[in-house]
């Protein structure tokens, strides 16, 4: 059965056109501003993804190998909340798709009733996941969603189809956001999603603080190259010069905000013209630019951020340490 693509969008060549005047936007807003910014959502180019799954495998790095070892241990628990119901196993941002390879084994196993359906941006990662689920699972059905996220569950939700969905936003992806977007993101996710639907998210606890700084400045650094591979990005994309070797890496956890926070640093005063903006942006002498956000939750924030947005919590799954957790959120509404 192979694997079918839907563009969500009328015109793919217009959306493509749209999606890199909106990065070119984003940089001259954010280089505008003071601090200056660059939103992380731009990290994931080809070599971005690399590097970032290239950091998954790093010994500082301990969420991803602290999920998957969730999803291994408590896969038959998440199955059984599904209830023997047919299933659609919504991924966002799945990345190599090694932990949803967890669960799909097991659904499979079970007999569950899976359709896979990734949703991404990026036609090219959602081309590169079913790839590697198909060459598994080669009778499994799938449909890819070139969309964001919201829009993606909504058309789902119309082909009147009588399938429970199964999201998972994994990765403590939802640490980049802070916690009014954050509640704002899962209140959108619940306006998308049917009564008693589910939403596996994975949140990042707060722990050891020598630990989350040795997670986000590796001995190898991968972090810090991923990070720089941002600057690497305009030049390519955008007509920028940036020397990376003008800058470095510098992350660091803000006690009161609770999350780690990414930074590069102008090493000299410098100047960077971006010819895509015919633009000039003046650096000082260790002058920071904000990255990233990765904010890290008590389970009591958990709780709330559930009761706020019109979840309720069915189980929590976390690691032997309870360093991370994956979160089983069940849509509750008035008709429910």
């Amino acid at each position: 059965m192979s694997p079918i693509i839907h563009h969500l969008s009328k015109n793919e060549s217009l959306s493509k056109t749209m999606a890199a005047q909106q990065f070119s936007f984003d940089v001259l807003a954010g280089l505008s501003d003071t601090p200056k910014r660059l939103s992380s959502k731009y990290f994931y180019d080809a070599e971005g993804s690399r590097l970032f799954t290239e950091i998954t495998k790093l010994e500082e790095y301990y969420p991803t190998r602290l999920e998957a070892e969730i999803l291994e241990q408590h896969k038959g628990a998440i199955a059984h909340q599904l209830k023997g119901r047919s299933v659609n196993l919504i991924d966002l941002g799945a990345g190599d798709g090694q932990k949803t390879l967890i669960l799909l084994r097991h659904f499979q196993q079970e007999g569950i009733d899976v359709k896979f359906v990734p949703i991404d941006i990026s036609e090219a990662a959602i081309a590169g996941l079913l790839d590697v689920i198909k060459s598994e699972f080669p009778k499994m059905e799938c449909e890819g969603l070139v969309s964001e996220y919201f829009r993606g569950i909504h058309w789902l939700n119309t082909q009147q189809d009588d399938r429970v969905n199964l999201v998972l936003f994994l990765g403590s992806n939802i640490g980049n956001f802070d916690k009014s977007h954050a509640r704002a993101h899962l209140r959108q996710m619940w306006t998308v999603l049917n009564p008693d639907d589910l939403l596996l998210v994975g949140f990042d606890l707060k722990k050891d603080i020598d630990l989350l700084l040795h997670a986000y400045n590796d001995s190898k650094g991968v972090t810090a190259k991923f990070n720089l591979n941002l600057l690497r990005r305009i030049n390519n994309e955008l007509g920028g010069n940036f020397d990376l070797s003008k800058f470095r890496h510098f992350s660091t956890y803000n006690v009161f905000s609770g999350a780690v926070e990414s930074y590069l640093v102008s090493l000299e005063e410098q100047d960077v013209k971006i010819d895509a903006l015919e633009i000039k942006f003046h650096f000082r002498a260790w002058e920071p630019i904000h990255t990233e956000y990765s904010y890290k939750y008590l389970k009591s924030d958990i709780h709330a951020l559930a009761e706020n947005t019109g979840f309720q919590i069915d189980a929590e799954y976390f690691d032997t340490k309870q360093h991370f957790v994956d979160s089983l959120l069940r849509v509750k509404k008035i008709d429910s």
